[in-house]
């Protein structure tokens, strides 16, 4: 059987153009090596945001008293956590599957590999069997990147994200090699559940990438809650236990920390695993090259998700497939995906949140902006809700037209609100144009209200 549409990888990107080309009548073919769902829904957003809302929960029990409860002998379970846990992801992954079985869909489990690619037929291999298809699209995701530091092969004090998310014990004390996303949100949650946490970030701060007025609001109650966060600090060695640093930050205390376990997350690259007969697929460091539609310099070879390099979010992978199954599809008109309108959430406590442009990146395209800041306290149910918080609502806007171009918001509960800011950097809403929207009150998202 030859199909229209083969997927290898079935993550955000790939279940999702399995779903949407099959609905339209297409025969697909979907190969994933592990489980369907990918590192987001595995061992990735969704495992880590059941952990962090379990410590969420012990730790609002612990500081109830600022709303004037009193909570006697609170404790918490970890191994029922972890268990909580696992059955929301096979509930979910589950789900997935239901929706991909349809009479269009073919779901393979295995490795699969790429053995020729021809104008009009791509050949694949998994299991011993051989697939055909009319088009190929590579969802093959990314993996956790391991840096060069001595000591860190073979060593069983070193942790990634994965064995992390799969241990059944909260380690004593744990070292987080990067502050990045990834490292902030496990030092939330340790930190949370009472684990001593020291983050090393080699950068001057962390979250290097995000808006620094925000950033700042989060390093500074994270340190001042007992975080110890080392920025402008490189690890040059680990021994066993012993991580040793160097930093750049005059009179640093010290040159060797010691943790019973070591969480290295310091980025992911692009998984090409099983693509080596492409010899003439384009990439650029490491990363597939991909148009406006998703399409490589291949003729019917597609690429979405973490392998692009484009964004590594699972949102991008879904709406990356999306539009590639239009583009297949000839479906008209074209879409295609606005990266400058990308919504982001740091799953902190308090969460971060931003889409667009940030006031460096401004300057760097030379485009004279005006901003606005407001605490969060503007929101009187924010106020209500937040006790001892104070949070930031910025608001980059184009001086000239008075376009929204970019919004960076910390505090609770931004992550489900900044689809709204999202949306109006995305249809280029001017202030005026944004100032109509009547926003329900009493809600945190009338801070974006005030501050626009």
């Amino acid at each position: 059987m030859k199909y229209f549409l083969a997927i290898i990888g079935g993550g955000p990107a790939g279940y999702t153009a399995a779903e949407k080309a099959s609905k339209a009548g297409k025969d697909v073919v979907l190969f994933e090596q592990n489980a369907v769902g990918g590192t987001c829904l595995n061992v990735g957003c969704i495992p880590t945001k059941s952990l962090l809302y379990g410590a969420k929960q012990y730790y609002n029990a612990t500081h109830a008293t600022k709303y004037g409860v009193t909570a006697e002998n609170v404790a918490f379970d970890f191994a029922a956590m972890q268990k909580r846990k696992t059955i929301v992801v096979r509930k979910l992954v589950a789900g997935i599957k239901q929706r991909l079985n349809n009479e269009h869909c073919t779901l393979v489990s295995g490795f699969a590999k790429v053995i020729s690619c021809q104008p009009s037929v791509v050949s694949i291999e998994c299991n011993g069997e051989t697939y055909e298809a009319e088009n190929l699209m590579i969802c093959t995701g990314s993996t956790n990147f391991v840096p060069p530091i001595p000591g860190i092969k073979d060593n069983p004090a070193i942790w990634d994200s994965t064995d992390a998310l799969a241990a059944t014990e909260l380690p004593k004390s744990i070292i987080i090699v990067g502050g990045g996303v990834i490292g902030m949100e496990f030092a939330t949650l340790y930190h949370e559940l009472g684990v001593p946490v020291t983050v090393i970030e080699a950068m001057p701060t962390i979250l290097p990438n995000l808006d620094p007025d925000v950033v700042q609001i989060l390093l500074d109650k994270y340190r001042k809650a007992g975080i110890n966060i080392l920025t402008s600090t490189k690890v040059t060695k680990i021994e066993g236990n012993d991580v040793y640093v160097e930093s750049s930050i005059k009179d640093a205390e010290k040159s060797r920390i010691t943790s019973t376990k070591v969480l290295v997350s310091v980025g992911r690259r692009a998984n090409l695993n099983g693509l080596e007969a492409l010899n003439d697929l384009e990439l650029n460091r490491g990363a597939i090259v991909i148009d406006d539609f998703c399409k490589t310099n291949l003729p019917n070879v597609y690429a979405c998700g973490d392998v692009t390099g484009k964004i590594m979010l699972a949102h991008v992978a879904a709406r990356q497939a999306e539009v590639a199954v239009g583009r297949m599809l000839k479906q008209i008109p074209l879409q295609r995906i606005a990266y400058n309108a990308i919504p982001s959430v740091v799953y902190t406590n308090p969460e971060i949140a931003s889409v667009g442009i940030t006031e460096a990146q401004a300057a760097e395209m030379n485009i004279p902006i005006e901003v606005n800041k407001l605490p969060m306290t503007f929101s009187g149910r924010f106020m209500a809700e937040n006790e001892g918080e104070t949070g930031l609502c910025k608001v980059i806007t184009d001086a000239k037209n008075h376009s929204i171009l970019g919004v960076h918001l910390i505090g609770n509960p931004c992550s489900e609100f900044i689809a709204a800011a999202s949306f109006a950097v995305r249809m280029g809403y001017t202030t005026a144009e944004f100032q109509q929207v009547v926003f329900p009150h009493p809600t945190v998202s009338e801070i974006l209200h005030e501050a626009i």
